[in-house]
């Protein structure tokens, strides 16, 4: 059909879509702007950042059980990792017990594109204590722990904790990290891995990234900053990458 206007041009009615067409349109939209979504997400959760579940009690007072951090996965690798920092890494080996059920489809597959946060059942997260090359020992005549002969205080330790109620002296491996939980008394961390294979010692390869915020629930939301201060008179490395 054509309209024509006195004077003027020929126009000829664009046909309408039907219902059913534009459904289709609309879905076609829809399914394309996920898809967009999860290309986006897996990326990002791939290359940038990953949530991760806070399961137990090990890092109070810092993180809480229930809290949702940001992991950033730039560290290890173009950024550096140095003492104090607080890492989620891949069980080096028999620090975790065994997984009893593996979750449900749907959340292995919101978690692998990171629109779940991932949760223990092969990470776990602790305080950067010592850097390779590094001799971290328990302790002093003060109770604190001392790192390549100097005693560090720890402002971050769980309320009426010790440093450590396990005497120990290592020296950390070349791309090797030794990590304590900020809740001692009940943090099975390095410490306790000592007699197994690896010695308590982390490999880089196993860190996933340095945790940089608690962005869930609202009111604990914070960032997660290095006290870099407290090791300031350690020597040796500044921190590894």
């Amino acid at each position: 059909m054509t309209d024509q206007t006195p004077g003027g041009p020929v126009v000829a009615e664009r046909p309408r879509p039907s219902g059913w067409s534009r459904v289709w349109r609309d879905l076609r939209e829809v399914v394309a702007t996920v898809l967009v979504a999860l290309a986006i997400a897996v990326v990002v959760k791939t290359f940038l950042v990953q949530p991760f579940f806070i399961p137990s009690e090990s890092m109070e007072s810092t993180l809480l059980v229930g809290d949702r951090v940001l992991v950033s996965k730039l560290e290890p690798g173009p950024g550096t990792l140095e003492r104090g920092d607080v890492v989620v890494f891949v069980d080096p080996g028999g620090w975790l017990p065994p997984m009893s059920s593996e979750p449900p489809v749907y959340v292995r597959a919101l978690t692998f594109v990171g629109l779940l946060p991932a949760n223990s059942g092969e990470h776990l997260i602790k305080r950067v204590i010592g850097l390779p090359g590094d001799t971290v020992e328990c302790c002093d005549d003060q109770g604190r722990l001392m790192v390549n002969g100097e005693p560090v205080d720890e402002p971050y330790l769980f309320e009426g904790d010790v440093p450590s109620t396990i005497e120990f002296a290592v020296e950390v491996p070349d791309r090797r990290i030794w990590v304590q939980g900020d809740h001692r008394s009940v943090s099975e961390d390095s410490r306790y891995q000592i007699g197994q294979p690896g010695g308590g010692m982390v490999p880089l390869d196993n860190v996933v990234g340095r945790a940089v915020l608690v962005m869930w629930p609202f009111d604990r939301f914070t960032t997660l900053p290095t006290p870099t201060t407290v090791f300031d008179q350690v020597g040796g490395l500044d921190g590894v990458s």
